[in-house]
């Protein structure tokens, strides 16, 4: 089985959108939390929908269509910019130091773009952590550590040094393939190289 790389943020819809489709295709999955804002100053990139407002009012829409198309229930998080999306990116690599990462980006995902629960607060995430499996009590006391935030700004650089440039990405081998609507490519790569 092929191992693939995914990189995301969990404000990016496109990444909930490309996950649903990436997890039904024979694939390994590896997870790599990033910061997108981190990355895109580092980058220097910028989002094209607040740079420019026309397309900001699209991609709405256009993240609808997406959703109809894939056939995935999107709903999105009623205060999804009042989330601290840093403390969900620390608590899935703090999840991943418990070999539980999977698991974790699964239940923040869908708390996030399918089934709205409450993640303001560090016991929140826990909770919907802890809902999912994991050892809530362990997670909240380290996720707002300095360790995890090392951790995160490591999983960024690393991205960076990989030619990551925005969520999601995802790479086959040294193959990288931007956005949920590049999966085709992503497919008949992988199609090529069985």
């Amino acid at each position: 089985m092929r191992t693939l790389d995914f990189y995301f943020d969990y404000r990016s819809p496109y990444s909930f959108l490309a996950l649903s489709q990436v997890r039904k295709m024979d694939v390994e999955i590896a997870f790599h939390p990033l910061e997108i804002g981190d990355l895109m100053k580092q980058v220097g990139n910028v989002p094209t929908s607040i740079t420019c407002a026309p397309k900001g009012r699209y991609v709405m829409t256009d993240i609808q269509r997406w959703a109809v198309h894939y056939g995935v229930s999107l709903n999105w998080h009623p205060q999804l910019l009042e989330i601290d999306a840093s403390r969900l990116l620390r608590a899935t690599l703090v999840a991943g130091q418990l070999g539980a990462m999977p698991t974790a980006v699964e239940a923040i995902f869908n708390a996030i773009w399918s089934a709205p629960a409450p993640l303001a607060t560090a016991a929140e995430v826990a909770a919907v952590l802890g809902a999912a499996g994991l050892d809530a009590e362990e997670l909240a006391e380290r996720m707002d550590e300095p360790a995890a935030q090392d951790l995160l700004d490591e999983a960024t650089a690393n991205a960076v040094s990989r030619g990551v440039f925005g969520a999601p990405t995802l790479f086959v081998g040294d193959e990288m393939f931007f956005g949920n609507d590049r999966l085709h490519f992503m497919q008949g790569h992988l199609a090529r190289a069985a």
